[in-house]
């Protein structure tokens, strides 16, 4: 049997920008990308911290160092400039995997600025 499990956790990210007209994704500058272990195309969740609102698309990366948070296409319509939002990704485990998972947090301050990265059990 499977379970679902935290993976990744981007938490308090800024919204930078909003494009109605583009396909899709929230873009994410690829230094957090990496630091938070969420993979160019995967599936995301977001929860709107000031709206409430909890929705899902796919990840994209923007420049590194630009501390890039996009809602692009549809997903622009979830939220607003300066929006506080969580990011995370979930992963499929079996029985044997669980007692080892650890998933990554990675906890952002002003200007998307990364201020600590857990990895927690």
């Amino acid at each position: 049997m499977f379970r679902e499990f935290l993976r990744s956790k981007i938490h308090r990210a800024t919204v930078t920008k909003v494009n109605l007209h583009y396909n899709g994704s929230l873009s994410i500058d690829e230094e957090i990308l990496e630091a938070s272990w969420i993979l160019v195309n995967e599936r995301i969740y977001i929860y709107n911290i000031h709206t409430g609102q909890r929705f899902e698309t796919y990840a994209i990366k923007a420049p590194r160092g630009s501390k890039e948070f996009g809602l692009n296409g549809a997903a622009a319509r979830m939220g607003s400039v300066g929006d506080l939002i969580i990011v995370v990704a979930y992963c499929y485990l079996n029985e044997t995997e669980i007692a080892s998972h650890k998933a990554r947090i990675v906890i952002l301050g002003e200007g998307n600025q990364i201020q600590e990265i857990l990895d927690t059990q």
